[in-house]
């Protein structure tokens, strides 16, 4: 990473890899030069999302990650929020769904003020309902 580009960062579980997450990590790319992704350790996925989760461990999650031409790292952390390492890194910018606002973003991941906050749409399918891997596992149990 050089001290001179424009340092993008995004987080998620990123569990099973579907079109929303794709385009929301390309958009966060267009924002900078150097794309850090934020992955959830295996242990705050159980506590985000319930016991049967994460269906892939977190190594093999960074791998597909890293293999996308536009993330540039991958860093796992292990709180359920992205505080601590929004504080080590100091990006630019932080990009996010917006399915929250800027506002609460900011005030639930306690991040400062002069870290620039980008939302990206919600990625629906053509029914109009939002792409997850929670729909996904729904629709597969179904």
């Amino acid at each position: 990473m050089n001290t001179d580009q424009r340092i993008i960062f995004a987080n998620g579980v990123f569990d099973l890899l579907h079109p929303g997450h794709i385009k929301l990590l390309q958009f966060a790319k267009a924002q900078g030069e150097y794309l850090i992704v934020g992955l959830n350790s295996d242990r705050s996925v159980r506590e985000l999302k319930g016991p049967t989760r994460p269906i892939h461990s977190e190594q093999d999650r960074k791998i597909v990650l890293e293999s996308l031409r536009f993330v540039d790292e991958v860093i796992i952390f292990d709180e359920v929020r992205p505080t601590r390492l929004v504080a080590e890194l100091r990006p630019h910018v932080i990009v996010k769904g917006d399915e929250y606002s800027a506002e609460e973003i900011r005030r639930v991941d306690e991040v400062p003020e002069e870290i620039e906050i980008v939302l990206y749409p919600v990625v629906t399918d053509e029914k109009n309902i939002k792409i997850s891997t929670t729909t996904t596992i729904r629709r597969m149990q179904s």
